[in-house]
């Protein structure tokens, strides 16, 4: 094992471990971690960077196995990140262009094309940081966090289209025929459903990614990690999508490590690099309000809006990747790649510390910018003034108890998904069903209740879904009773005194007896 590998383990568990006992996320020790390598000399090594390539290329199949299709078409994504794209170029072009004009460093007598160049890249927000505080703050299904990833997705495929234009290679003849991975996708959904749950149908979803995804799309000369996210966009419709994300998690989170670390180690930068890094860092807070100034016009609250746009605060790593294309090409000077990356560094850290306060800061900010007019479908006032029961999660087994509570105990059952085809479909089959994330507080915040409700059931598949959900109803105040399902014995502890808890396979056991008896014995029933 090399001297610099062992440095490499040893300052980034160290980093993360620093990270952690000042309650900030790993990611900035990471980071950290990085500057520290560049600045003692360690270069970054290709088994670094093939590493903290599958980690980015993961992090993107489990965006797509996450994310509607039909998300990127709405106004709030596509018309959002189009216009939002233009008006933060021509934002960060006229700022680079009045630094050139004064003869700031690398902008002095910089060509109006590669200032064109490093504007657009300025345009990007980062899909790897926004999704890891998504999923930190347990939100990848809510509004804000569904349209975070949507406007994160149509900008990865903006930044594939700007690489082939700067690198000046166009998309093989033969690109086209990756619309085949269509229909091919039936048979390979099909394969899902039928593997056992383990390793191997982990196993198989990353051999989806890297082979007909990364691999066929980068010999197709488009950029392979889209070709991970659209896999994982045709495969998201399996009904193991969901579990076949969760399988990856691990590996994803512990490969990105390598990617955090690659960043800061494209070079340690000068004093006049970091003054120029922290001029475009500065850019960033224009380019969130932007985001919430869009967002709110398409019918989102202030504090939905606010939240979207925190997520979004940061520079990109396709910034990183764009520079390096056009370094390449010899359009841009190398040392852009060092101000760009250290840009890219600090506005994760600033991104990441900031995101501590994304409760407090956008509460202020709806308490002080009214709500439009006209609000977002999404964000209209849930209706529970006439309901008894509040059902979460309306998988098979909130499917099951909402039908029990109605045709046995004569309830009105609510039940909230955040699964738009699973809620239509259930709105088909006669249940009232709404959509909704329920381990968002912007979800209660819509909720109009005057204490009808008097039970609410957890039934979403995940242990932290359920305990995120009680903590939302308990600071919404409801007095009523809590019942949740748990699998594992370790879980009780964090419900149990708060909620009455039913084991998943008692209650299983005690049905599957129920049903053994009846059905051997009708006259018993």
């Amino acid at each position: 094992m090399s001297i610099d590998l062992v440095l490499m383990l040893s300052l980034a568990v160290g980093g993360g471990l620093l990270a952690h006992a000042v309650r900030l996320p790993p990611m900035v020790g990471f980071l950290a971690a990085g500057f520290a390598l560049a600045a003692m000399g360690v270069d970054g090594t290709p088994a670094l960077d093939a590493v903290a390539d599958v980690g980015v290329m993961l992090l993107l199949f489990a965006i797509g196995l996450k994310l509607d299709v039909r998300v990127l078409g709405r106004r709030e994504v596509l018309g959002v990140s189009l216009v939002h794209a233009l008006l933060s170029t021509v934002l960060a072009l006229t700022v680079l262009a009045a630094a050139g004009a004064v003869g700031v460093g690398l902008l002095a007598g910089a060509e109006r094309t590669d200032l064109v160049l490093v504007a657009v890249a300025l345009s990007f927000s980062s899909t790897v940081v926004a999704v890891k505080l998504l999923e930190e703050q347990n939100a990848t299904r809510s509004l804000h966090g569904r349209t975070t990833i949507g406007i994160l997705v149509v900008q990865d495929l903006v930044a594939v289209v700007l690489m082939a234009a700067v690198g000046g290679e166009a998309p093989h003849w033969w690109a086209p025929a990756l619309l085949l991975l269509v229909p091919a996708s039936w048979p390979a959904r099909r394969l899902l459903t039928r593997l056992e749950h383990g390793e191997l149908l982990a196993l198989v979803g990353v051999t989806l990614a890297v082979v007909p995804g990364y691999a066929l799309f980068d010999a197709a000369g488009l950029e392979g990690d889209v070709g991970a996210l659209a896999i994982g966009l045709l495969l998201a419709s399996s009904p193991r999508a969901e579990e076949l994300a969760k399988s990856i998690f691990s590996v994803k989170e512990l490969l990105l490590v390598a990617f955090f670390l690659s960043v800061g180690l494209h070079g340690a930068p000068d004093p006049s690099s970091i003054v120029l890094a922290l001029a475009l860092v500065a850019l960033v807070p224009l380019k969130t309000v932007l985001y919430a100034v869009l967002l709110r016009a398409s019918g989102f609250r202030m504090r939905t809006a606010t939240r979207s746009a925190l997520s979004l605060a940061s520079l990109s790593e396709f910034a990183l990747i764009v520079v390096v294309a056009g370094v390449g090409a010899a359009n841009l000077e190398p040392d852009w790649l060092v101000v760009i990356s250290t840009a890219v560094a600090i506005s994760f850290v600033v991104t990441t510390v900031a995101s501590a306060a994304v409760d407090r800061v956008s509460s202020e900010v709806s308490g002080r910018v009214p709500d439009p007019v006209r609000l977002h479908p999404e964000e209209r006032p849930v209706d529970l003034r006439h309901a008894d029961a509040l059902v979460l999660g309306m998988g098979r087994l909130g499917r099951a108890a909402s039908r029990r509570l109605v045709d046995a105990y004569g309830l009105r059952v609510t039940g909230v998904d955040s699964d738009a085809t699973r809620v239509d479909d259930l709105r088909a089959e006669g249940l009232h069903v709404v959509e909704g994330d329920a381990t968002d507080p912007l979800f209660w915040a819509r909720v109009r209740d005057e204490g009808t409700v008097r039970l609410v059931v957890l039934a979403m598949p995940f242990h932290g879904s359920n305990l995120a959900s009680l903590e939302q109803l308990q600071r919404s105040g409801f007095a009523g009773s809590v019942t949740a399902v748990t699998r594992y014995d370790e879980e009780i502890d964090e419900l149990v005194e708060r909620a009455a808890v039913v084991g998943l396979y008692d209650a299983a056991g005690a049905e599957l007896a129920d049903r053994a008896v009846r059905t051997a014995d009708p006259g018993l029933s």
